[in-house]
């Protein structure tokens, strides 16, 4: 039986270019599940400024145009053997929208493109994108460039610093995810683990060790700790990676030289200071040229 049974995908209809409807529609057709697109249209500002027989006429018609075209895109999806159905919805709220189509349809995974926010705006706003990585019931895969429709290369990233019952069992639902979508799409599957120790956290357990030794140590028990996780679901040694770095960028840098088309990652519930800087996830969406999915 196939791991998705619903897709949910999310679009802007003003971005008629993208690439998001033929991704969703390509996982649809390889998983055979069925696919139901939704387009959030904003509210035009320019309407107040016209009567309430004008308004309600420019509304429609513009209502009419996105469902018209996205209708077209439907056709095209099912004539390549999808099962799709969509909407197009005025959308005052669009977080509200999203949440109670994913309450509605209990999807397997919510789709959307990864809406791009600068720095500045994000210290003030939370974005749309980290607010479903926070709040959202299902899956998220959020598509990032990635060259392929359906993905050729899927890195589940674990983290194995934590021994913890919890951590363990997101990295197990990592894995399984990223082994569901591998299979699926007849891609590879990697694992991969980016070790980073700050200074002030060596600081703390040094107490009369030097630094490059306690290094040395805890690198030495993360990768097998990481290695043993690798030998326990049956990862070749060709395709397990444990880097060293800052997890953002050595993530980044890492999916860029591989070619990664998807990285399968955990989602973190933060509070306070965590919650207001973000989380690895969240900021990999702005340095990572693919797909990611959250679980």
């Amino acid at each position: 039986m196939s791991q998705y049974q619903r897709l949910l995908l999310i679009i802007n209809p003003l971005l008629r270019r993208s690439p998001a409807i033929n991704h969703a529609g390509a996982l649809a057709r390889a998983s055979g599940a069925t696919l139901h697109i939704v387009a959030l249209v904003k509210t035009l500002d320019i309407l107040w400024l016209l009567d309430e027989g004008s308004r309600k006429q420019v509304r429609e018609s513009y209502l009419q145009n996105q469902r018209d075209w996205l209708k077209s895109q439907a056709e095209k999806l099912s004539g390549r053997g999808v099962a799709v159905t969509c909407e197009v919805a005025w959308a005052d709220d669009i977080k509200q929208e999203i949440s109670d189509h994913v309450t509605e349809l209990n999807p397997d995974l919510l789709i959307k493109e990864v809406q791009h926010e600068s720095l500045l705006k994000r210290a003030f706003f939370t974005p749309l994108d980290w607010y479903l990585l926070r709040q959202c019931q299902v899956p998220v895969y959020l598509l990032g460039g990635a060259a392929h429709a359906l993905p050729r290369k899927v890195v589940a990233a674990v983290d194995v610093s934590t021994n913890g019952l919890e951590n363990n069992r997101l990295n197990e639902r990592i894995i399984q995810q990223a082994t569901a979508l591998a299979i699926q799409c007849d891609a590879e599957l990697h694992l991969l683990y980016a070790y980073d120790v700050s200074q002030e956290y060596l600081a703390e357990l040094g107490d009369g060790l030097k630094i490059a030794e306690l290094t040395k140590g805890l690198r030495r028990e993360f990768e097998k700790t990481y290695l043993d996780w690798a030998s326990q679901h049956g990862v070749p040694a060709d395709r397990r990676h444990f880097v060293v770095g800052n997890p953002v960028a050595a993530l980044s840098e890492f999916t860029d030289e591989h070619q990664v088309d998807v990285i399968v990652m955990g989602r973190v519930q933060f509070h306070g200071l965590d919650k207001l800087l973000g989380s690895t996830t969240e900021h990999i969406l702005y340095q990572v040229p693919c797909n990611v999915l959250a679980v």
